[in-house]
């Protein structure tokens, strides 16, 4: 395994690793998500007329949709199926009825899923300057700076490493940085649990390790459930692939200053 993976893993099993992970990823509930005035009163008023079609379409307006169901991306992806699909509509306005109002605005107000703010923590954080070094622009890097972390978006980022050090993936990154004389990329991600989505979370972040050239540093970020001991998918990668540096965001200073 490699070291700064042992050392993450020893990190998450032996300190108080959920309590300093919060500093990077603080999972804050957000507040209750305020409707659009005229879109809810536009369902108000199909709700107490019973109209199927303009009930379910007010709806598709509000921050949430107060129904898990499969059938619902389709119709919000393509809404002239809404017509068209009269049954396909009655059934899930029959379910919407039985909420009843109050239900309907809780559930279509409900604050977002922590799951669903991790994407901009890490920058946020990086952004603190929390790892000691200049935090800048893209526009405004210049070697003769010393130790910096470069900023953008993802678009702006994937350009720079292009341009500044050949990186050719195609997905964006959230680290960019230059420590010591040498340039360090890398793909942050927390991951929440094992399996479905979080394998693919795990997958690109590995990308951005398959796609650097030799000359290049690059580095997997990923937190979460991956240091918890066992046989899992993670692990085993981490145990088959020494040479892929993946750690924590709670070690990835010291990684920095040594490169």
């Amino acid at each position: 395994m490699n070291h700064w993976t042992q050392l993450s893993c020893d990190y998450a099993n032996q300190r108080n690793y959920l309590d300093e992970l919060f500093r990077v990823y603080p999972m804050a509930p957000e507040g209750v998500r305020e409707p659009c005035e005229e879109a809810w009163n536009d369902v108000e008023s199909a709700f107490k007329r019973k109209d199927n079609v303009a009930l379910f379409k007010a709806l598709l307006k509000m921050h949430v949709f107060p129904l898990k169901d499969s059938y619902v991306a389709y119709l919000r992806r393509d809404n002239t199926a809404i017509d068209r699909n009269p049954n396909t509509i009655a059934r899930l306005c029959g379910r919407i009825y039985q909420l009843g109002l109050n239900d309907i605005y809780r559930l279509c107000t409900a604050p977002a899923e922590t799951n669903r703010q991790i994407g901009p923590l890490f920058r946020n954080w990086l952004r603190k300057g929390e790892l000691g070094a200049k935090v800048i622009t893209v526009s405004e890097f210049d070697k003769k700076n010393g130790n910096q972390i470069i900023m953008g978006s993802d678009a702006e980022l994937l350009h720079a490493a292009s341009e500044l050090c050949g990186y050719e993936g195609a997905k964006g990154l959230d680290l960019l940085a230059y420590f010591n004389g040498k340039f360090i990329i890398g793909e942050a991600k927390f991951l929440t649990d094992f399996g479905g989505h979080q394998n693919a979370q795990f997958a690109d972040a590995v990308a951005v390790l398959n796609n650097a050239p030799a000359s290049l540093i690059s580095v997997a970020i990923l937190d979460g459930v991956l240091y918890i001991p066992g046989n899992h998918k993670f692990r085993k990668h981490m145990a088959a692939k020494p040479k892929h540096t993946i750690l924590s965001a709670l070690v990835l200073r010291e990684f920095l200053y040594q490169v």
